[in-house]
């Protein structure tokens, strides 16, 4: 079994919202890191036994050793070019510049324009970044999204957090906190802080004259990314806001409890991924894994060997096939864009929502020996079908739209169809992007999609008691 070294990581937010997450979260991170965006998703493949070994770069070893020593030339009129800029900077510039504060900009910007998931984290973020997949961290409960004139888009407030019990709402745009406007703080650095003490957010919402106020308490968030309760006797629902280490056994846990008030076994689930960013691929490759007997679950592939990559599941499939839908919606993302790939392509599930944010690349976290690290777009994943959804997403099989009590207004605004990978500046192009008919998905908060996912999976189940009544006769 390959065990490479380096951590992959699915992430939703872009780089900006990195320092911003505060960390403690967790997964796919714990969303909003106070008040920052969700938890990152992170792909540890050694973790998974079923792992096939990478592909090989090329099958003449001469033909690669020279395409490694090209590759790894240092362009030195390039270096020339940097290096008198650099100069002119320290000799020129009306303010004396600190030489690590000027290195550190420029190495920064290596990465800048790269897509928005690549980042140069300092010891700090590296720090916060690596918290949260404990799951906890201190702050209002928001997964954000920067926008391009730096205010803040509300990707969906966490469950039973601040944010989500003052009626924050995916589409809503942060325009000043504190009294100060975006542009004159550190992005969402100000959303943490000491829990009890409080912060304020004006917030802009599609459908009111006026930006408003809301005061909130920060706390300790503690990401629970499994929930479930029985919809109705023999029909079970599992929730999932995030991937954390611990989501895969707790995902067994709560279905087994379900199965156990089933009386031995469910008739058929429901699971939740709306508005989940994402989180540990290896907890979602684990979720598919105990649903599926068999089959491909996702692939990865990138320009260097160890980005190859393959999880396959392992016979077992802890529902006995009972019939299950996926309820998804233009917050899911990445690691959870991966189990709902996995189980459709497989024929194990029906996909129901709105379209999916469309995080279809792979990110590598570089340790560095001062502290630092760098997160670099190493890979695009693919679902078994071999589809890459960057920047296009899942189309579910049946489309629900948004309920008008819960977004404040009859007609859906139009900044709740601008939540997607697609919008983001700089992101890579996708497969299937600007296809003919393309519209991004919104978010569907509220307990309205689930009633219509129950329906869905009694349909299911009664054609699934059908087929077998025939085949008995």
């Amino acid at each position: 079994m390959r065990r490479p070294s380096l951590l992959l990581l699915l992430a939703l937010w872009p780089a900006a919202h990195v320092a911003a997450q505060q960390p403690a979260p967790g997964g796919p991170e714990a969303k909003e890191a106070a008040g920052q965006a969700a938890p990152v998703e992170e792909a540890a493949p050694e973790d998974i036994p079923n792992q096939d070994a990478p592909v090989a770069a090329s099958d003449d070893p001469d033909a690669a050793d020279d395409r490694a020593t090209a590759a790894s030339r240092v362009p030195l009129a390039e270096i020339r070019r940097y290096v008198a800029v650099y100069n002119a900077v320290k000799d020129a510039y009306v303010d004396p510049v600190d030489d690590r504060a000027l290195m550190q900009s420029a190495i920064a910007g290596l990465l800048l324009d790269l897509d928005p998931h690549s980042a140069y984290l300092d010891k700090s973020e590296s720090e916060s970044f690596d918290e949260q997949t404990s799951g906890a961290y201190d702050g209002i409960g928001v997964e954000l999204q920067q926008e391009p004139d730096n205010t803040l888009k509300v990707v969906a407030p966490i469950d039973d957090t601040p944010a989500a019990r003052a009626g924050l709402l995916s589409g809503d745009i942060i325009i000043a906190i504190d009294g100060k406007p975006i542009a004159q703080v550190e992005a969402m650095e100000p959303l943490r802080g000491v829990p009890g003490s409080k912060v304020t957010i004006t917030v802009v919402r599609e459908g009111r004259d006026k930006p408003f106020d809301v005061t909130l308490v920060r706390e300790t968030i503690k990401i629970t990314s499994v929930r479930s309760r029985m919809l109705e006797p023999g029909y079970g629902y599992v929730r999932i806001s995030t991937f954390q280490a611990d989501t895969g056994a707790d995902f067994q846990t709560h279905l087994d409890k379900l199965q156990a008030q089933a009386g031995g076994r469910l008739r058929g689930l429901v699971l939740d991924l709306r508005s989940n960013p994402g989180g540990l691929l290896t907890a979602a490759v684990q979720v598919a894994d105990d649903l599926l007997d068999k089959g491909g679950i996702v692939s990865t592939r990138g320009r260097i060997p160890i980005s190859d990559t393959r999880f396959d599941a392992t016979p077992g499939d802890r529902m006995k096939g009972a019939p299950v839908v996926v309820l998804v919606d233009a917050g899911s993302a990445s690691a959870a864009e991966v189990l709902a790939g996995a189980l459709r392509d497989n024929n194990r599930a029906r996909v129901i929502g709105s379209r999916t944010f469309g995080k279809g690349s792979v990110q590598t976290v570089l340790p560095l020996d001062n502290g630092d690290s760098v997160k670099l777009t190493t890979a695009r994943y693919y679902t078994p079908s071999g589809r890459s959804i960057q920047a296009s997403g899942i189309v579910p099989d049946k489309e629900l739209t948004p309920d008008p009590a819960l977004i404040g207004a009859d007609v859906v605004p139009p900044s709740l169809a601008e939540i997607s990978e697609a919008t983001l500046p700089g992101h890579l192009r996708g497969d299937d992007e600007g296809a003919e008919g393309y519209k991004a998905g919104q978010p569907l908060p509220g307990d309205k999609p689930i009633a219509a996912a129950l329906v869905e999976l009694k349909t299911l189940v009664s054609q699934a008691s059908g087929t077998k009544a025939v085949q008995a006769r």
